[in-house]
């Protein structure tokens, strides 16, 4: 099972992180003017943000305890519902299945995940079926998880909607509980790097963008690092108690024009006596319905229209859906469907860079 983060080493103080904005769930919630310009500024300058106060703690207990029952299982019974080289994220994915950057290096890490559509239709399998430990805990443990969490990410979006100067609901919209999307939840297990004398670790998941709109992760142990905008070395992002970190995908960066930042990110092994245990996450995703175009909002709003005229090299016009955009990037990552350095481009975000691993 996964250690609780007591049980964990705390992160070195002599590693060198990059401080987020805590912004306060409560007070966002409340739609409290001071709390949503903190909110606006991570959102803008970043694109990443520690979330605190969300009150979600119980249910993400209950998720790693879910993930680590089916990392459990034996592999062929995993395998069975492994996501395959077609684009579907929903699944299993064993290690190995994805490169990490253009050589084709392999990932270390597997992980599940399961289709929000899937959760809220239980026992109905609506895109999808599942190992048994997901199942039996799709009502108890997956489905108050996935509740809690559209909550949290929908109060986030409508508060960025109104900031964007965008009609009521119009983000909301875009995300349409009724309509099929690739929004999920996904529990990711990472062992412990074998390495031997003078090797360094290999990346866990290599440098991307998120494929969606918004995500919100739980983490006990460091790895997770950013390429904050104008600084050319990776920089840790220290775990804090209690606390999740958020951060914009995709979709955002194209709906506001490029006024809200889908950052690179990275996750490498934990650092120093952290290294030495399995690091497991969790993961919520929000993303667009699959029919929704993934284009700046400028009809709507004045404010978005103004940034896309002052960046004409920019092009916010994807003329792709959120589907085939999300299969693209699922694709292209994909290690049995590699032909060489231009595969791995293509499963790559907003600010890919052929120089960034």
């Amino acid at each position: 099972m996964p250690h609780s983060a007591s049980a964990l080493p705390p992160f070195p103080d002599d590693v060198p992180t990059h401080p987020l904005l805590i912004i306060d769930y409560k007070l966002i919630k409340a739609r409290d003017s001071h709390e949503i310009d903190r909110l606006w500024e991570a959102a803008t300058k970043l694109g990443f943000w520690y979330l605190k106060n969300h009150g979600v703690i119980d249910e993400v207990d209950a998720m790693f305890e879910m993930g680590a029952e089916t990392m459990a299982l034996p592999m062929e019974e995993k395998m069975e519902f492994e996501q395959g080289d077609e684009g579907m994220s929903f699944g299993y994915k064993a290690a190995g299945a994805n490169a990490v950057d253009a050589t084709g290096q392999l990932d270390t890490a597997e992980f599940i995940n399961v289709a929000k559509d899937d959760a809220l239709a239980y026992p109905t399998p609506v895109r999808r079926t599942y190992p048994s430990t997901v199942n039996a805990r799709m009502e108890s443990t997956i489905r108050p998880f996935i509740r809690r969490s559209l909550d949290i990410n929908n109060t986030l979006l409508d508060v960025l909607n109104d900031r964007l100067g965008l009609p009521e609901r119009t983000l909301l919209a875009k995300h349409d509980m009724e309509e099929w999307s690739g929004s999920e939840s996904r529990v990711i297990k990472n062992p412990p790097p074998k390495l031997r004398e003078g090797e360094h670790p290999c990346v866990a998941l290599g440098a991307h963008t998120d494929f969606g709109s918004l995500s919100f992760l739980h983490n006990r142990l460091g790895g997770l690092q950013v390429l904050v905008p104008g600084v050319e070395s990776w920089q840790y992002v220290k775990p804090l108690p209690g606390h999740a970190i958020c951060n914009l995908g995709d979709a955002m960066a194209l709906f506001s024009g490029g006024i809200l930042r889908s950052n690179l990110h990275r996750v490498v092994p934990p650092p120093g006596p952290q290294a030495a245990f399995t690091r497991w996450s969790l993961v919520y995703f929000t993303r667009p319905g699959n029919s929704v175009v993934l284009r700046a909002l400028i009809e709507d709003s004045p404010l978005i229209r103004g940034a896309v005229a002052r960046t004409p090299e920019k092009n916010f016009e994807t003329g792709s859906t959120s589907l085939a955009w999300f299969q693209r990037r699922i694709r292209g990552q994909r290690i049995k469907n590699r032909t060489g350095p231009e595969t791995w481009m293509a499963s790559r975000g907003t600010e890919a860079d052929p120089a960034v691993t």
